[in-house]
């Protein structure tokens, strides 16, 4: 089944102009909605920011990502929740093709990917929380879920919440709090360039954050 879609984020959220890095975006929302620090990137350029799609995936069954890069949006990730502790490779050249051809924005999955080389080619953006050559299955029976909530470490993710990861780490916001937390990161993004001009320009950390010395 496929659950259906919230309003999708301002599209303000994904402009160029207003991206930031997932450590911005954490703090600037209050230090919440960062996602386990085993989900790393699987190439150094890979970036995501963009609206979830959310994916419940039964264990060493990958046949609910084939039906999710096919019921996604351009533009989604896709973030995957996977219901085992056993390792496998859900995700490989072919599914980075597909999404890609389909306009996605990225893959973060709590599971296991393989085909690194062909998905550095390829260019489409995946986070994983490790690397398995193990294969999977295609079960039609298989209880998996689309767009309905899913939880990766302590983070409830819901479709629409914004998804930002870069080399730092991944964070997901909820889209209802996006404005707010937009504003924040561009004021904290202010502010941080004005303490590196002042550091340049020889102050000290210690004074500029008011620290004990």
């Amino acid at each position: 089944m496929v659950a259906s879609s919230a309003d999708r984020p301002l599209a303000a959220a994904t402009a160029v102009s207003d991206r930031f890095s997932a450590a911005t975006v954490h703090e600037a929302a209050g230090r919440v909605g960062a996602l386990p620090a085993r989900l790393r990137p699987v190439y150094s350029a890979a970036v995501v920011y963009g609206p979830a799609f959310t994916v419940l995936c039964p264990g060493g069954d990958n046949l609910w990502l084939h039906r999710a890069v096919a019921a996604a949006d351009p533009g989604d990730v896709l973030v995957v929740q996977t219901a085992s502790t056993g390792e496998y490779g859900y995700w490989g050249e072919i599914l980075s093709e597909a999404a890609r051809a389909r306009g996605l924005s990225g893959l973060v999955i709590d599971g296991g990917v393989r085909d690194l080389g062909a998905l550095e080619r390829v260019g489409f953006p995946v986070f994983s929380s490790s690397i398995c050559i193990k294969g999977t299955v295609k079960d039609p029976d298989g209880s998996g879920r689309l767009g309905g909530p899913i939880r990766i470490g302590d983070v409830r993710i819901e479709r629409g919440d914004l998804i930002v990861g870069d080399e730092d780490g991944v964070v997901a916001i909820p889209q209802r709090r996006w404005p707010e937390v937009l504003e924040s990161a561009r004021a904290r993004e202010d502010k941080e360039a004005r303490i590196i001009a002042e550091i340049r320009s020889g102050a000290s950390t210690l004074d500029l954050y008011s620290l004990p010395r």
